[in-house]
């Protein structure tokens, strides 16, 4: 048996395997009474454009692609999930502090501002998530206005 056949089958067999190996899905069927949209003021721009670019990764109801199905590629999904909404979580948002809450608010509009997020690998397959100025704009301003609000309190 050639080299090739001796390396390339067993990967196959590998690459096989491992796509009986799935990751749970992040897939909620209702809206929590402690998402943030349940207990803030979101205008409906603002929520278009947070849920585009924002709720696959830090909500519990992600929006599967087609390639969510194959391994590696699910795994991956799946870690970025996990740490998005260990940062970031807008269907539990509700039930942070209100110091924390103002820190996550800041903080959206501070990644935003600076470009930091959404992730560019993320807006490579989601062309919808790229914000415009203007959502960008809405988006910061809305963060800040709540957050100013908060502090109010």
């Amino acid at each position: 048996m050639s080299l090739v056949k001796k390396v390339l089958l067993p990967l196959l067999a590998v690459f096989i395997l491992i796509q009986f190996i799935q990751p749970a899905h992040n897939k909620s069927t209702q809206i929590m009474s402690t998402d943030i949209t349940k207990i803030y003021n979101v205008p409906d721009n603002v929520q278009i454009a947070l849920k585009n670019a924002c709720y696959d990764c830090h909500s519990n109801n992600t929006s599967y692609p087609w390639y969510s199905n194959m391994q590696p590629m699910a795994w991956l999904m799946a870690n970025h999930i996990k740490n998005g909404k260990a940062e970031l979580n807008f269907s539990e948002f509700g039930l942070y502090t209100t110091r924390r809450q103002k820190s996550k608010l800041k903080s959206i509009a501070s990644q935003i501002n600076d470009g930091e997020m959404p992730l560019s690998s993320y807006m490579l397959m989601h062309k919808n998530a790229n914000l415009s100025k203007d959502e960008k704009a809405l988006i910061i301003n809305w963060a800040m206005k709540t957050k100013d609000s908060l502090s109010a309190k």
